[in-house]
């Protein structure tokens, strides 16, 4: 009962602002440009195909949806920063922080309330942008099962990355900050799939723990254990490191 309190209330501080009204719409613009342009080079491609003669497999899922996928995977990791910057900053900014941590909630409470609030904004974002793929069933006749799984995909690497981000939202009282270190942390997560071009062991490892290079099954239309492991993984990691912090803001209180 009380996660989900905490739940309302930071979900309906997202939109008394024009915070989420501005993600909705960035996102949906961006998400919607990449959508179109897509799909313009696979029309493309098709009616060059046809008046050369040629009877090439024009595979939709394929062609479409997994490298609309992928941009959007990259695209989101500008938009988490703004979405966990103000989870915990905000609250040390104003001196509330204080009357959470001496509070009788339960540190795990607060932090599912406020994670579980920012992934709703992330899911918000994803569905506003994805009506664009309406067109696609419109129009064509795509598999409905691998965007499913895309979507899962996407929405499985948005809550890790939330839940990092909700992390490093509790070590400083400066939203801009949380915002920028996130970031960082988010971009690493995404550059650590170029050593896969290194065949050394630390490299492959590296490669390994990129969010990218575990998107790539799910963008494919395949739910591989491996990959769900971890991101689930790295949504324990991340929530443990924020009752962490907050633990330690309640004996310094």
């Amino acid at each position: 009962m009380r996660v989900w309190i905490i739940f309302k209330k930071e979900l309906h501080g997202y939109f008394v602002s024009p915070i989420a009204y501005l993600l909705l719409t960035m996102f949906g613009v961006i998400f919607g440009f990449m959508f179109w342009n897509i799909v313009a080079s696979f029309s493309n491609y098709a009616l060059e195909a046809q008046m050369q003669g040629q009877n090439f497999p024009m595979n939709i899922n394929e062609m479409v949806i997994r490298p609309l996928f992928g941009d959007a995977a990259i695209v989101g990791l500008f938009f988490i920063p703004l979405i966990t910057m103000r989870l915990f900053a905000e609250e040390k900014r104003t001196g509330t922080i204080e009357l959470l941590a001496t509070s009788p909630i339960h540190d795990m409470e607060i932090i599912l309330g406020k994670w579980f609030a920012a992934v709703a904004m992330y899911v918000a974002m994803l569905l506003f942008a994805g009506v664009s793929l309406g067109f696609l069933f419109k129009y064509g006749n795509p598999d409905w099962r691998p965007l499913a799984i895309g979507f899962l995909g996407l929405l499985l690497q948005g809550s890790a990355l939330l839940a990092l981000g909700t992390f490093i939202s509790t070590l400083t009282r400066n939203q801009i900050i949380a915002a920028a270190v996130t970031f960082g942390v988010c971009l690493l997560l995404w550059l650590l799939s170029w050593a896969n071009f290194n065949t050394a062991a630390w490299a492959q490892v590296l490669s390994y723990c990129s969010v990218t290079t575990r998107l790539d099954s799910f963008a494919k239309g395949v739910i591989d254990l491996k990959d769900a492991t971890y991101f689930v993984s790295l949504i324990f990691l991340g929530l443990f490191l924020t009752s962490r912090s907050l633990e330690s803001l309640r004996w310094r209180s």
